[in-house]
Formats: C-alpha cells, structure tokens, sequence
C-alpha cells in the first residue's frame, strides 16, 4: 500500500439543525495505523431535543463549560488542514459546513472521502443497495465499538477504510477518484413511473444507497423535491420503514398533529430509530444544502 494515511472525523448534533454540533472526535492515522485520537465536546448554542439526547447522552448540562466551535476552529485546522478526511456519508461534512457558517468562519481546508460510499464499492454484493450504515458495516467487519460517540464512531469509519483498502488493495489516493465512478460497470437509471413522490434514484448519483422520507409542507411541491432527491441518486418513499435513511422535516401545521409536537411520520421514524435502525433526521434546509453540495 502505497498511501494509508489520512484523518477520519465523526461529530454529534443537538438537534436536526446540522450546524448544532455538541461533539467532535478525530481519528488521525497513518501508514495504516492509527496513531493519535482528539475528542472534544462543543457547546452549540442551541436547543437540545429530547430525542437527540437520547442517542448520543449529552444535554445541556454535559456541555455547559464546554468550547464553542469558533473556540476549537484552530485546533481543527491544526489537526486537519491539507489533509483527507473521512467521515461515514454526508452527515459530518454537512455539520461541520453548516457550523462554519454559522459563525462565519473559513471553512476547513481539506479533502474530504466519504467511508460509506467506499463501502458501497469494497462490497458491492451486502451495501450497494443500501444498509451502508456505520453500524451495520462494522458489524459486518466486526468492529467494535460504542455508537454514537464521536470519537469511537471516528475511529470505526477509519477502521471500515483499512479493512477496505486491504480487502481491494486500492489505497487512498486511488479511492478518492474510484468513488466518484458507478458502484457497478454498466449502471442503469430507473424508468419507473414519475406520478407520485415516489422515485428511484440514479445510481451513479453520488448519495445512491439512501432513501429519503418527507415530512411537512416543503418550500417546493413534493414532487420537485423528489424528483432532486432522485437526481443526486436517493430513493424516495412515501411511508417509514426500516429502509429509509433521511427523515427531511418540513414545516409542520399544528392543526394537523392532533395533539402531538411531531408528524406521525417523524414519530414513526424515531420510534424505528428506537428500535436499532440508523436514520439521520434533518431540516428541508439542510438537505437541500446537501443535495447542492453534493452535485
């Protein structure tokens, strides 16, 4: 192996607002190995909800005298800059883009790779149609490790990269352009029937393998977002399940929720999250943003 060197990052939010980071664990390894570890908590200043809280355990209290993210952006860019960076899906990349803004700060100078999308092609067989979450894979690869936190969760996505570069002999320069061709030589875009908000998604888009749900009045119709959801490569469905990956939250009608604080659908969802299954929930907003970032 020519080149096993790079970082991996993994971050908690307090809420489905990516930019309310509360965590931030860095792996950084080396000739295939990993040589040094960075956690830190962050106080986002922001609301924590009650569910996030569940996941991760961090609340308030946890992060009351805790650094802001303006506090940490040198220890960052000290620990990062110049270097590929791993994070498992989208999740992080967006968090720590969305932070940056918030504060209005530079945003890190790195290059990012996406641990996820390389287990898509390392395995093709068990993760190209889904199921590529971090937990399911290293599981797969028995990696141990306790989800949800941000250092351990870091150090697993680093893990999934070395399994992965063993088991194609590619290293991590080859993987940075081997990921953005089709897991598969021949790719096939769906001609299925476009009259509901239900989609297929591109396989050669670079998020083919998640699914998305929608939730609440959208900016756009349902049927636009659907169809920019399909593009970048999500299958969009209609009902929760196990199989989807990204609950969008759109504006909520009160009149509509009998009683509740949430649609049944976001409830359905974290009831399933509940249950074991890795769903990311976030803003319209936010995956709107992802979806631009990612084409």
């Amino acid at each position: 192996m020519s080149m096993l060197t790079f970082n991996a990052i993994d971050v908690e939010t307090a809420n489905a607002d990516r930019a309310s980071i509360c965590q931030i664990g860095i792996v950084h390894v080396r000739d295939g190995q990993i040589v040094d570890q960075w956690e830190t908590l962050v106080n986002p200043e922001d609301w924590f909800d009650p569910w996030n809280i569940r996941i991760h355990g961090i609340n308030e209290n946890t992060v009351r005298n805790s650094p802001t993210l303006p506090k940490v952006r040198n220890e960052l860019e000290s620990r990062l800059h110049g270097t590929i960076l791993v994070s498992h899906s989208h999740f992080d990349r967006t968090a720590l883009e969305r932070g940056m803004l918030k504060y209005e700060l530079e945003q890190l100078q790195v290059t990012w790779l996406d641990s996820a999308m390389i287990s898509r092609r390392a395995w093709p067989d068990q993760f190209r149609k889904g199921g590529s979450g971090l937990k399911n894979i290293a599981k797969y690869l028995s990696i141990s490790f306790n989800h949800h936190d941000a250092l351990e969760d870091a150090r697993a996505a680093a893990e999934i990269v070395l399994h992965a570069c063993h088991a194609t002999g590619l290293d991590i320069s080859e993987w940075l352009s081997r990921v953005k061709r089709p897991i598969l030589p021949s790719p096939r875009v769906s001609r299925k029937s476009w009259i509901s908000a239900k989609r297929e998604g591109n396989i050669e888009g670079p998020l083919f393998g998640e699914t998305v749900l929608f939730t609440g009045k959208l900016s756009v119709s349902r049927n636009e977002a659907a169809d920019m959801a399909a593009k970048v490569g999500c299958n969009v469905v209609n009902s929760s399940s196990s199989k989807v990956t990204m609950l969008v939250l759109g504006t909520q009608n009160g009149n509509q929720l009998k009683g509740y604080k949430k649609s049944s659908k976001h409830r359905e969802v974290e009831a399933i999250i509940a249950k074991g299954a890795e769903i990311q929930i976030l803003s319209e907003t936010d995956f709107y943003k992802l979806i631009d970032f990612e084409s």
